[in-house]
Order: structure tokens, then sequence, then C-alpha cells
């Protein structure tokens, strides 16, 4: 079965129950497969990251294959914190960083959704879309300006400026050209932190004069060194350094 979610935001969990954790967020016009069916729940794969997990039923949007392929040429959002579209006339805002498959409108299943979105020659650079999330707060599987985890900061940040990563960060630090040095380190490049075990735990965003830009608490701006993260409030290293990539 194929689906797409026509909802601003689906909650995606790691198990079929409304309590397990969220591992992530199908935002508006995601397109998934149908892995498996049970009761009340669907356990999906994404198409755009290949990530799996299930969704409440409720809030599925089950489509024949024919829509499915024809929803072509995706258009991601770029206006921040939302964009106002209608779907079958009904004001609906949806998050920065959804997908569109038209700026005026477009038809799926029995949904008529209208975009009037006014699309612009200006050039946003990665760093300003950065930028505009500072502050948003810390959620664990978040991917919106109401609420966004580390991976989904760098994931849909990247997305803004048509760039793909994958979901989580230690998948993220599998793409790219690693640096030898943080010294050789651009804007846009990618810092990746571990634990006391070695696996990579966290991603930030590099600036310049040795910032970073990441999601901690909430998404802000600290000072990075050879060895991690130092927290700009407790001047206390908050992340341990594990490697720097670049993707751009």
């Amino acid at each position: 079965m194929f689906g797409i979610s026509l909802i601003p935001i689906i909650p995606l969990r790691s198990e079929p129950s409304s309590k397990s954790e969220m591992v992530s967020q199908l935002l508006f016009g995601q397109k998934y497969i149908v892995l498996h069916t049970q009761p009340n729940w669907l356990k999906i794969e994404t198409i755009d990251d290949k990530y799996i997990g299930w969704i409440n039923d409720t809030q599925a949007e089950i489509i024949n294959e024919s829509d499915w392929l024809s929803l072509e040429n995706p258009k991601v959002v770029l206006e921040y914190p939302f964009l106002k579209i209608l779907v079958n006339e009904t004001p609906m805002c949806i998050s920065t960083g959804s997908i569109i498959y038209s700026s005026t409108q477009f038809k799926v299943g029995g949904y008529n959704i209208i975009t009037n979105l006014v699309e612009t020659n200006k050039h946003v650079s990665l760093e300003q879309t950065a930028l505009q999330y500072l502050n948003t707060p810390y959620l664990w599987g978040g991917k919106t300006p109401w609420g966004i985890d580390c991976s989904g900061f760098t994931q849909t940040v990247f997305a803004q400026n048509g760039i793909f990563l994958k979901r989580d960060a230690y998948q993220q630090a599998e793409q790219g050209e690693t640096l030898a040095f943080l010294e050789e380190s651009k804007i846009g490049d990618l810092a990746f932190f571990d634990n006391d075990e070695g696996k990579i735990n966290h991603v930030g965003i590099l600036l310049e004069n040795g910032q970073i830009i990441h999601a901690n608490g909430k998404v802000r701006i600290d000072k990075i060194d050879n060895y991690g993260i130092m927290n700009s409030e407790t001047r206390k290293y908050s992340h341990k350094l594990r490697i720097v990539k670049r993707i751009i």
C-alpha cells in the first residue's frame, strides 16, 4: 500500500502504541509505503529517508499507486515557520520543511490542495536557514519550529537548501567527506559527537569564528574546539567531538 501525510504533523513511533517513543515525524506531503498493518496501526517506511516506524491509522492517508506515482517534483516549503494552504477549501498551516507538489494547486486522492505559494528568486544560505530555528525547543523525534532534535534540525535545514541527509546523526555521519582537522572546516560543515561508548549521538552545523549551531535543550549557538562543544552559559563541555564532515 502507498500513503502520504495530508495533515501537518504525524508522529512516527518505534512501536505500535501511543505510549511508544516518537522517533521522528512525518510532515505534510511526505510519501511512504506500508510494510505491515495491525489493528489501529501501520508500519511504514518513508520514501525520502527510508525511515521505518509506526503511525496511527486514523492519521494515515492511503492512496492508489497511480496517484502516488503522479506526485512528482516535490518542493520543500521554505516559508518560516509555516505556510497557509487550503485542503478541500479548509485552511491548514503546514510547517516549514513540509513537501508540496505544485506552487499553485495539486490533487491527490479525494483532496484538492491549494498552495498559492509566492515563489521568489531570493537565495537564502544554509546559515540563514539554520539561524531561523534559534531557540526552537528540543524535542526527541521532532522536525519543526515548535520542537526539533539535533539530527531533525540538520536534516530539515539541509533539505530546505536542496541537500538530502538521512534521519539520525549516526546515519548522517556516513555521508560526505571526512575532514582531517576542525581547522579545515567552513560554514555548513557538520560536526558529529559521540558518547562514552563511542556511539555518535549528536550533530550540529558549523558556523564561522569557532561556533556551532545545534539542538541541545533548544537550538542554540555555542563555541566548538578540538575537544568538543563548550556551552556558552555554563562554560562546560557538553559534547565530545568525534568527526567533521563536508556535505556540500
